[in-house]
């Protein structure tokens, strides 16, 4: 299995850690910019994700307050939200990992190709929406 490497991306957000983290860790909040979801903050607590792609089984791994929050998604990513209080504004950092050349995700997909799709979905549309959602 040869990894490919795991998405990061960091942006810093105009608003309070707390706004975000609201933002990041609730049902109501992922739901505004992310995808509609049952999340509950519980660490070991399976979640769903309903997305475009069919559902997608999720569990916490690991929730630190309001710093950190890491959840598997499907069968082979885990997903860290790292936020930072900066001030008053908030760094937050995407880490999108559990990526390999030789996998093929639920949909039939290989990880290859998917990847590439992420990415640009979270650079382009889904932290944008996020970043308008902390900053309104």
């Amino acid at each position: 299995m040869t990894a490919i490497p795991d998405i990061v991306q960091t942006l810093v957000f105009k608003a309070p850690i707390q706004k975000v983290w609201e933002a990041v860790s609730t049902q109501e909040g992922i739901a505004a910019w992310f995808m509609p979801n049952n999340f509950q903050a519980v660490e070991g607590q399976a979640f769903t994700i309903f997305s475009p792609y069919g559902d997608s089984p999720c569990v916490v791994k690991e929730l630190d307050p309001p710093n950190r929050l890491v959840f598997s998604w499907g069968k082979d990513w885990v997903v860290t939200f790292a936020l930072k209080d900066l001030d008053g504004q908030t760094e937050f950092t995407l880490v999108h990992s559990g990526w390999s050349e030789d996998t093929v995700t639920e949909v039939g997909e290989t990880h290859t190709v998917v990847r590439d799709r992420m990415n640009q979905g979270w650079g382009s549309s889904v932290l944008p929406k996020l970043q308008a959602y902390v900053e309104q």
